[in-house]
């Protein structure tokens, strides 16, 4: 893997989709791109559909947008790495009440505690899907 080019968009969407397209024509032969903030899955997404590059570029993003796992379900969207920010409050909560109660032991030696991130793609993204309505109430 060789990372031929970096962009930055300041959180502007347009100007994320607009550095998509902007690399796809200045490298034709781009194999993947990469898009660290919630809203880059879906300006990847649609530059490449415009492109009608999708099956031909690789797209792995971060969070899960609606519109970046239905591009997960329809197989345009490679994968996308999601953290658990329920999980982060939830297990907050719990360690409080334990300590509140004046339980300490669950602290970890470290002060810290690790919740994993997941990878979504087309075997689990309907999985994913599931629970994450059931958390937003959909």
């Amino acid at each position: 893997m060789q990372i031929i080019d970096v962009r930055t968009d300041d959180t502007d969407r347009v100007r994320a989709q607009a550095n998509v397209q902007d690399t796809i024509v200045k490298y034709p032969d781009v194999a993947g791109l990469v898009g660290l903030w919630s809203y880059n899955g879906p300006a990847i997404l649609n530059a490449v559909r415009s492109a009608k590059k999708t099956g031909a570029i690789k797209i792995v993003c971060f969070d899960e947008e609606d519109e970046t796992l239905g591009g997960i379900k329809s197989g345009d969207i490679y994968a996308t790495v999601v953290q658990q920010p329920y999980e982060f409050g939830r297990q907050a909560i719990e360690l409080m009440a334990k300590v509140i109660r004046g339980d300490s032991a669950a602290i970890p030696a470290s002060k810290q505690i690790f919740v994993p991130t997941l990878a979504i793609q087309k075997d689990n993204v309907d999985e994913f899907q599931t629970k994450l309505n059931k958390l937003r109430g959909r």
